[in-house]
């Protein structure tokens, strides 16, 4: 007979703008900002993502659609990529993800889809450090994690490739 395992995760769920700290809600403000620049003319649904750097600066991403679908890209990933290829050297502190419609002005927000949760793995096992994330799930609701584990824990990492260092 199999043998069932259950997993489970914590995470924070704040109801209003008023519990984040200063640094959360300026890196949620960023993430908002970055859905001005997003490029979504087919859906219209724009996603801005904001990283928290070691060194307190802020880098941003957002969702970039194309024609061919599959080509477009999300919002986390292209934050995550553009820090590595600009500044490598640099450790993700925390996330903040947001999403509108293009005719709105209210932030509805958006988990993190699969291939996303998975890079922001990467990044995270990378840095050897976790990478606290806060998703805006709807106008005044936010969920908050402590890791990228808590969103992904069965996650395919380096040691299933059986890579040493």
């Amino acid at each position: 007979m199999a043998r069932q395992l259950q997993l489970t995760f914590t995470f924070d769920v704040l109801e209003s703008l008023a519990e984040l700290t200063p640094a959360e809600l300026n890196l949620l403000k960023h993430a908002q900002h970055a859905t001005e620049k997003a490029y979504a003319p087919y859906s219209g649904f724009l996603v801005g993502t904001a990283l928290l750097l070691d060194d307190n600066s802020v880098h941003i991403g957002n969702n970039q659609e194309n024609a061919a679908y599959p080509s477009g890209l999300c919002a986390e990933r292209t934050a995550l990529f553009g820090l590595s290829a600009l500044l490598p050297e640099r450790k993700i502190l925390a996330m903040a993800v947001t999403a509108r419609r293009k005719s709105e002005e209210l932030f509805i927000g958006a988990t993190p889809c699969g291939a996303c949760r998975q890079v922001m793995a990467e990044y995270e096992n990378r840095q050897n450090s976790p990478i606290k994330i806060l998703i805006q799930v709807a106008p005044s609701l936010f969920y908050q994690c402590h890791s990228v584990g808590d969103l992904l824990p069965l996650q395919f990492s380096r040691e299933n490739l059986l890579i040493k260092g």
